[in-house]
Parts: structure tokens; sequence; C-alpha cells
């Protein structure tokens, strides 16, 4: 009975071998899956990454791979061991990395960089029209390069994402800047920013009422000293008010009034922003030659030109020089000044969209779906699809909204 039982479930267990059975199968990447390359920067003093290594580990585990060129993060202060340790492949090689479908990197690119590059490859970086060389747009014509302007980029809100990080950014750091400048180690007046009890608050001017110079007043005010904040727009005026909660002097560019509070303050930072060509020059050196001595200028606005008419390019080796005994610091990338704060912002605009292009299957997909994506669109499948880029070249401009229809 017993040798009988065994037989009979040995040749049930047999048939149970010849049933189909489920199958264990290797857990693969998605179809939609996205190959994204972070090369290290090469323009002068840029220090950011456009991704951490948080924003690393959160692609990989959607199923992207990510490869990275050795010492990218090191500006910033992230190894190469971070991003490793994070699922990103970590290369020696640039060409390998420029291999990848999809670049992200901060600065613009170089024409050897787009050299690297293949066709119909996404590029995500700045675009920095107004330095932009015309050798550069074509050869990403050429090879029908996609690229995202991130100064463009707008969120739900339909406000500028990375240009309103940024500006939070050199906001706040140009009135540390200011009170480096203005102490007596780095060669100032020997004045503390802010005010005491029976001492006078230092006192602050700040042309532009839009981020950047929203950023500085509340830095500034935060530190006790007195503001007065210059702009056209009674609009942003307003704005500042009431984002800063507090009564803060304000006043339209009156000349009279603009030369009289920067001849009389201890600090002017240039926070005004041109939205096509250069910014505009409001304070004329007779006026900087009239201010107290060892007065601290500070010009934001020096990447469209300055905003005032003495103001030349530094850089953070040698930022500062002095004419008619004020102090100018002109460095045109304050935000590479604190490249790690400033990286932790870019990536949390950047690491969301590319985990978009990967849900939305693809490119096309999201820029159709998201307008604020596709206004930052200026290079399509070799198509230039910026009004003022082909105004400004004399170069034929194509309706993106009409190419993606196209192509749907």
């Amino acid at each position: 009975m017993a040798t009988g039982l065994r037989e009979g479930m040995a040749a049930i267990a047999q048939r149970g071998l010849m049933q189909t059975q489920e199958e264990t199968l290797e857990v693969g990447k998605k179809s939609n899956s996205l190959y994204i390359g972070i090369p290290k920067e090469v323009s002068f003093q840029e220090c950011r990454i456009a991704l951490t290594p948080l924003s690393v580990a959160l692609l990989v585990n959607n199923g992207h791979k990510v490869i990275i060129e050795a010492g990218a993060g090191e500006g910033a202060n992230f190894s190469d061991r971070a991003y490793s340790e994070q699922g990103a492949q970590i290369s020696f090689s640039k060409k390998d990395v420029y291999a990848a479908d999809i670049i992200v990197k901060i600065a613009p690119p170089t024409l050897e960089e787009i050299g690297l590059m293949h066709q119909g490859q996404t590029l995500i970086s700045a675009l920095q029209i107004g330095t932009l060389k015309e050798a550069i747009l074509k050869a990403l014509l050429h090879k029908k390069i996609n690229g995202l302007c991130f100064e463009q980029l707008r969120d739900e809100g339909n406000v500028l994402s990375v240009v309103r990080a940024m500006g939070e950014i050199v906001g706040a750091t140009s009135i540390f800047i200011a009170a480096e400048y203005l102490s007596a180690a780095f060669g100032g007046k020997g004045l503390m920013l802010g005010g005491f009890t029976g001492v006078p608050p230092t006192e602050i001017v700040i042309l532009g009422a839009g981020t950047v110079g929203e950023y500085a007043a509340r830095t500034a005010l935060s530190l006790g000293a007195e503001v007065k904040v210059f702009d056209s727009s009674i609009f942003k005026l307003r704005r500042l008010q009431n984002n800063l909660g507090s009564r803060v002097f304000t006043s339209v560019m009156q000349p009279i009034v603009l030369a009289k509070a920067v001849t009389t303050c201890d600090v002017v930072i240039g926070a005004v922003r041109s939205e096509h060509g250069r910014s505009p020059c409001l304070i004329m050196e007779e006026t900087v030659a009239k201010m107290k001595p060892f007065s601290v200028i500070v010009d934001v606005s020096i990447d469209q030109g300055g905003c005032f008419e003495t103001s030349e390019v530094t850089n953070h080796k040698e930022p500062v020089f002095s004419k008619h005994d004020v102090i100018h610091y002109c460095v045109p990338n304050i935000a590479s000044r604190v490249p790690r704060t400033a990286s932790y912002a870019l990536t949390n605009v950047f690491a969301p969209m590319l985990v978009d292009i990967g849900e939305m299957g693809g490119l096309m997909n999201l820029i159709w779906k998201k307008p604020g994506i596709r206004q930052a669109v200026y290079a399509y499948q070799g198509y230039l699809t910026n009004k003022d880029l082909a105004n400004m070249y004399s170069l034929p401009y194509k309706d993106l909204e009409l190419l993606v229809v196209s192509n749907q």
C-alpha cells in the first residue's frame, strides 16, 4: 500500500513537471528608458553640475542609464564615488559620455563638444543668446540636435524655473558679497552690513525689483540694512513689497532721486535684466565718481553688459577692481560661487523633466503636452524654432507646434 501510494504521488509529480511553468525573467530596462550623459564642464569657472547623486538614483530606479564624465561633480564637491554608488557609470572618455541620447550640461556647448555629438541627439543646456555665436547654432542645426534652452523653461505657473531659482541664489549671495567687501579685511571701509543700537544701518540701493532684486532686498533687510529699491515698473515694485511683507523704500527710475540715493549709500546692487539684448546702462560714470570712497558696487547685470558705465567683466579669481575709489564686483557667473547649492536648485528642475520624458515615451510627447517645455525648444530635427534667433541671424524659422503635429 505504501509502495503504491509512493508510485501514485511520483506519477502526479511527473505530470506536474510536464505542465507549463511560470518563468522567472530578468528585470530588464523599460522600453522607454533613457541614456543620459553628464559631461564635465569646460567653460571657465563653471563649477555647477546638472544632476546630484540622489537625482541620479531617482533616474536609475526609473530604469534609465546615466553616464557621467569623471570629475564632473568635483566643482560642486560631489565625488565620482557618490555618483557610482547611486548607479551612475563613471567614464574617463568624453567621447563615451557624448554617445548618450540625452546630454544635460550647464554651459552652452563648444564647437569641439558639438563635434562629439551625434545626429538627432537631445541637448539640455544654457544658450546665453546674448553671447551665442552663429557657428555654434549652425553646427547644432547641421547635426539635427534637439536643443532645449533651460533659461526658457517654464513651470506650471508660467514661471521661468531655472531663471527664478538662480535669481533667488544670486540675489541673496550678492548681499553676502557686498558684506565681504565692506569689511576692512577685503579692502573696504570697515563697515558691518546692518545696524545696531546707537549705530546707523548700512544703506543699500537695489536697481531692479525682479527675482534677484527681491531676494537681495529680503537678505539685506534680514541683516538690518536700510534698503531702497528702484525699478521702472510699478507692478514689480508693488509685488516686491507684498512678497517681502514689510514696508521698504521703493521708487521709479527718477534720475534725480536715483542719483541722490546712489551717491549717499554704501552698496549698490545692479539687478536689472533685459528681455532682449543688452541691459540698460542706468548709472553714469560721473555719478559713480560722486559715491562715497570705498563704497561697493555689485553688478549682477554684467552678463548682459552691466547697468553701470564703469563696469568691466571680472572673474572669481580676480573678482573686483577699484574705480573712482569705488569697489566694483562684476563677475557674470555669481551662482558658481555657491555651486553645490546651485546644483541642488538645478537638479530640482532637470530630474523631474527627465523622468517625464521617459514616462511619456520621448521628448516629442513631452513638448506636445507641456507648453512650458515647448517654449524652451530652440532647435528641433534640424529646424530653428526660436523666432528671436531666426531674426538675429537671418535664418529660416519653423513653428515648433506645426513640426510636432506633422510627426504625430
